[in-house]
């Protein structure tokens, strides 16, 4: 029967120092056999725009990122700049995302999002906070998250998996995603900024997980506090 109590029994003070460079190394080393999160793998394939990447994002949210990057491309298969997407129905668009959780509403802000770069930026979307944000449904997450992949900014990206490793590691003590992505801007180096993400997405999601975490196999044990772990594998 597996363990119901952490694997390392040591009390918090007893465990060694955290070492970003080392845990990220870690954490680099254990994700390798598994997928790159969303994004960055469709950035791995060439829809590195900041278009493409907003709406690889709006299709992700709420929708497992094996669904994300094979809607993502399906769309993109059909248009890719705000001009193509622009031509398309918001009936056609949602065809085309239909396996994306709320689909219906994605296909119009999809096509707002495309209308609206071409009238105001003409049909280049700029690398801003403000302007990414200002998009209806477009929240600090995905702006970070294009702003850091598409245009090489550093910028922390917190969805669950971010903040509930972070915690669990006891490197932040934060109650929400907004709250971690604060506390880890006064603590990350900013090399880690955008790596946070693409290292803890699949960390998360295959090794750290939200219940029972592999903590017997985990590179990062030594030094994780395990902040709120009752049962593990």
């Amino acid at each position: 029967m597996p363990s119901t109590q952490p694997t390392d029994r040591r009390s918090p003070n007893d465990k060694q120092p955290f070492d970003i460079d080392a845990v990220m190394a870690g954490v680099a080393a254990a994700i390798e056999p598994y997928p790159p999160a969303a994004l960055f793998g469709l950035a791995a394939e060439g829809f590195v725009t900041p278009f493409e990447q907003l709406l690889a994002c709006i299709i992700s949210i709420r929708t497992l990122d094996e669904t994300t990057t094979e809607v993502a491309r399906r769309l993109f298969a059909q248009a890719r700049t705000p001009a193509q997407i622009a031509t398309l129905t918001p009936g056609e668009i949602d065809t085309l995302i239909s396996p994306s959780t709320f689909h219906e509403a994605k296909c119009h802000q999809i096509h707002a999002i495309a209308t609206q770069v071409l009238d105001e930026y003409g049909g280049e979307l700029p690398c801003d906070f403000a302007v990414l944000t200002g998009f209806k449904g477009v929240g600090p997450k995905c702006a970070n998250l294009v702003l850091g992949i598409a245009c090489g900014q550093p910028r922390i990206s917190v969805d669950i998996h971010v903040h509930r490793v972070t915690n669990r590691w006891g490197y932040v003590a934060a109650k929400t995603p907004e709250q971690t992505m604060a506390a880890l801007e006064e603590t990350l180096p900013k090399r880690y900024w955008v790596e946070i993400n693409r290292r803890l997405v699949p960390f998360g999601k295959h090794i750290c997980t939200g219940t029972r975490p592999r903590c017997s196999t985990c590179p990062v044990l030594a030094m994780c506090r395990q902040v709120g772990v009752t049962s593990h594998r």
